[in-house]
């Protein structure tokens, strides 16, 4: 017989853009959980996963079983609807990030190409699922993501540090810009190096609206080296937001982005699949051509990439916010308690994943009380309500699909 809720172990990552020791947010709320831990104050920690990808795996915390074998034996914890779209499965895959320096410059291949890519090579490509997501700041968060308006890129791109890389004549239009990051992104090491240096000396005001171009392209570089085509493509032809905790991004499958540092909410379709141009090692990035053959141009300003956050229905005291991409694979809702605040999520028809981001406070239901703590990971089934209450402060992220 299913439980109710189901109290998780999950894995965390350890790349090298993560913050170090316990600095890391997704090292800390990790190390909440029995078995995990402790810390190590010289290893960086990136990402904590939530769910059944294979790669990195979720166990019940009470017996060591798989997060997925304990779906299959019991696949009427999904629900009904989700059942028939994807079978005994939880569709999402939410983590925690916490990173120090950029991400590479990637996008994640749309579910055409992604079928081709994992047919062609399963090892490199280890599913066949389109991988559109969300990040939602759990403090100040800076990325890059989309591309900036087509108006602004073709007067940066009259500059004469960067004719080079423009195809010339009058019309500038996708194709132009396609064309554009494919030249930056095929540029030399020493060609991309005086790029940056060239660029650096150009007064701030003729770049317009952007008067950051030059130090930014200081800043990538001493993360990266002037030699990585990534800082171009980054601080010349796409968006740079900085968004505060509970802001939050939409990136669609095949959208260009790069995460600069911060801590995230992120949540997407359930698929680890990424095509890499920059910002990593030259022999892990894909073909240029492949790269720029699977870009989609939008959103084509920062304001197309925000995801607005609303008032949602499933908490019944109006202290739960919903954040709900043009997808169907997940929506995650975000309640924040302040001290003596009680909030009630009604029953959602399918799985979620649930993490208790800060604070404390008790869980009800089914006549069964919880204790909740920071970094506490649950899996709910489909069809159960549940009600918090804190002395202080709580606050939980809960991705579902239904």
């Amino acid at each position: 017989m299913a439980v109710p809720v189901v109290q998780l172990r999950c894995g965390v990552k350890n790349d090298a853009w993560g913050k170090k020791g316990k600095e890391s947010l997704s090292a800390r709320l990790w190390a909440k959980t029995p078995g995990n831990g402790p810390i190590d104050e010289n290893q960086t920690y990136s990402e904590l996963w939530m769910g059944t990808y294979p790669s990195n795996p979720s166990f019940v915390l009470s017996n060591g079983e798989l997060l997925s074998d304990y779906i299959k034996k019991n696949p009427q914890v999904v629900g009904d609807a989700v059942m028939e779209r994807w079978g005994a499965e939880i569709p999402f895959l939410p983590k925690i990030l916490s990173f120090s320096k950029a991400l590479s410059v990637q996008i994640h291949p749309d579910k055409a190409l992604a079928e081709k890519l994992h047919h062609k090579d399963p090892k490199r490509f280890g599913d066949s699922n389109h991988k559109p997501e969300i990040a939602v700041a759990l403090s100040k968060f800076e990325l890059f993501v989309g591309w900036k308006p087509l108006n602004d890129i073709q007067a940066l791109f009259k500059l004469p540090a960067l004719k080079r890389y423009t195809p010339g004549g009058n019309r500038f239009d996708e194709q132009t810009l396609k064309w554009i990051c494919k030249a930056l992104l095929e540029a030399s090491p020493q060609m991309v190096s005086e790029t940056v240096k060239e660029v650096q000396k150009i007064p701030t005001e003729q770049f317009g609206p952007y008067p950051y171009i030059p130090s930014m392209l200081q800043r990538l570089s001493a993360q990266y080296t002037e030699f990585d085509n990534g800082s171009l493509v980054a601080a010349l032809l796409m968006n740079y937001m900085t968004l505060g905790p509970g802001d939050a991004v939409y990136v669609p499958a095949d959208s260009i982005h790069a995460y600069l540092s911060g801590d995230i909410v992120e949540c997407m379709a359930r698929s680890d699949n990424v095509l890499n141009a920059g910002f990593c090692p030259r022999a892990d990035r894909n073909s240029v051509d492949l790269f720029t053959q699977a870009l989609t141009f939008k959103p084509h300003s920062s304001q197309e990439a925000e995801l607005p956050r609303k008032r949602s229905d499933k908490g019944l005291s109006g202290r739960t916010v919903e954040y709900a991409p043009p997808m169907s694979e997940f929506n995650v809702l975000a309640t924040c308690l302040a001290a003596d605040q009680t909030e009630t999520h009604n029953a959602i028809l399918g799985p979620s994943l649930m993490i208790v981001t800060e604070g404390s406070g008790k869980m009800e239901f089914h006549g069964t009380t919880a204790t909740l703590e920071e970094g506490q990971v649950f899996f709910v089934r489909q069809g159960i309500s549940l009600h918090f209450s804190t002395p202080k402060s709580m606050t939980i992220y809960r991705a579902y699909a239904e």
